[in-house]
Formats: structure tokens, C-alpha cells, sequence
């Protein structure tokens, strides 16, 4: 098998796989009536905890602006909903690197 074959074998199974927990998810959710407060809260989580894991590294591994953007964006995160705190980290990250 050449590289291409490889590698066009391995996208297809990664998205048979997100296909496969996404539906998985969905049924077993939609089984039940009604959920529990705790697994509501959990699901709630979900968001903060992926974007908590995608930027954390940069914060700690990349430099000061990534590490003075994430601070902000915490502080901005209380108050501000997700998106909006997305694109305002995003433009004082942009900025921070311009000027540092």
C-alpha cells in the first residue's frame, strides 16, 4: 500500500469513529426521560473543559502573551458568553504577539 492509500484508510476510520461516539452518545441519552441534574451539569462542562485542553498548552508552552491572553480570557469568561470571549482572546492574542 503507498502513503496515500494509508492515509486516506486512517481518515475514514477517525471519522467512523466520531460518527460512532457522537450517535452512541445520542442514544443513550435519548433514552432517558429526563436527565439528572449532575449529568446536565457535566454535559454543561463539556465546552470549558475541550477549550480548557486545546489552549492550556499554549498558555504555559508558547510565551507570555499566551500566558497573559488566557488570564484575561478567564476574567472575561465570567462575565461574557463563550464566543465572545473567544474573539476577544483571539484579538488580544494577536495583539500581545504584534507588540511583544
Amino acid at each position: 500500500m503507498d502513503g496515500f492509500s494509508v492515509n486516506v484508510w486512517i481518515i475514514l476510520a477517525a471519522a467512523l469513529a466520531t460518527y460512532a461516539t457522537r450517535i452512541g452518545g445520542h442514544l443513550i441519552l435519548s433514552r432517558f426521560e429526563r436527565l439528572h441534574p449532575r449529568v446536565e451539569a457535566a454535559l454543561n462542562a463539556v465546552p470549558a473543559a475541550v477549550l480548557t485542553t486545546l489552549f492550556a498548552p499554549a498558555a504555559v508552552f508558547n510565551g507570555t502573551a499566551e500566558a497573559l491572553t488566557m488570564a484575561v480570557a478567564i476574567l472575561i469568561g465570567l462575565r461574557l458568553p463563550m464566543l465572545a470571549t473567544v474573539f476577544i482572546g483571539t484579538a488580544i492574542v494577536v495583539a500581545l504577539r504584534a507588540l511583544m
